[in-house]
């Protein structure tokens, strides 16, 4: 799952609001974004979040904003990089502890952020533990309806694979049982900044598509805020059996693999799965 998670983020990150770049979505390289400084390779915040999230998921840490703040905040200190919006980003540089996070944070957005982070949740062993912790880490950055729902959908899509719940074509289906919204309803056209939109065109992108290289090229194919819409979907489409996993090799190799990079994450992601009951 993080792996996938991060291939699919550096590599969406090279089109993300770049609709010229789309003629270079052939999988053949991680490209450079024509106007973000960002090394090609390199993951952005949708992964860095995540190891946040997983990493208090996989310690067994209690679910509390405050471990949560406290986790975000590390793992930007530690890893300092771009991909955050600027003044969010500006916002982690100057404060120094998760309790300052929640001080200062003003947590009234409704964009992608506590979607994009939310795919490790859907370890936990059923919908309503899912929904329970996807809803707390969503409150502390994105406390409004349409960010919270965003990120509960956004968490039990990889819930339903990993636990083989149904059929991918039955996916908004499902979530349309647990969590308000048409997530049933193909999306179409440019995704913009909403968490749901990202989310919704994951769905689409999940249900249609039988292999992970289509499925990362078709999320891409969107064009707008495609490193979110791509991470959410790869992420949960790693998970299932009726997806073939045939990312190429070089978007494997080709990731970054510093401190925090390829081989972390894949150590993550195995103490992560083992908590799967």
């Amino acid at each position: 799952m993080l792996l996938e998670l991060a291939i699919a983020d550096a590599y969406g990150a090279g089109f993300e609001y770049a609709d010229e770049m789309i003629v270079n979505n052939d999988l053949s390289r991680y490209v450079q974004h024509p106007r973000f400084r960002l090394i090609p390779g390199s993951y952005t915040d949708d992964t860095q979040m995540s190891i946040a999230i997983a990493e208090v998921i996989v310690a067994q840490a209690p679910w509390t904003p405050e471990v949560l703040a406290e986790s975000f905040v590390t793992a930007f200190k530690r890893d300092p990089r771009q991909g955050y919006a600027r003044n969010f980003y500006k916002f982690l540089v100057e404060i120094q502890s998760g309790e300052e996070f929640l001080t200062k944070i003003h947590p009234d957005s409704d964009k992608s952020g506590a979607a994009m982070r939310a795919a490790p949740i859907g370890v936990y062993p059923t919908p309503e533990k899912v929904i329970e912790a996807a809803t707390i880490q969503a409150a502390i950055t994105h406390n409004t309806t349409d960010g919270i729902n965003a990120a509960v959908a956004a968490a039990l899509m990889s819930h339903y694979f990993i636990y083989q719940l149904g059929a991918k074509r039955k996916l908004g289906q499902f979530l349309e049982g647990y969590v308000s919204g048409q997530w049933s309803k193909p999306w179409q056209g440019e995704v913009k900044s909403k968490g749901w939109m990202s989310v919704r065109a994951a769905i689409t992108a999940v249900m249609r598509n039988d292999s992970m290289s289509q499925l990362l090229q078709d999320c891409i194919a969107f064009i707008g805020d495609v490193d979110t819409v791509a991470a959410i979907a790869l992420s949960a489409g790693s998970c299932s059996e009726e997806i073939t996993q045939d990312i190429p090799n070089h978007l494997v190799t080709g990731l970054e693999n510093g401190a925090y990079g390829r081989d972390y994450l894949i150590r993550l992601n195995r103490q992560l799965m083992s908590l799967v009951t």
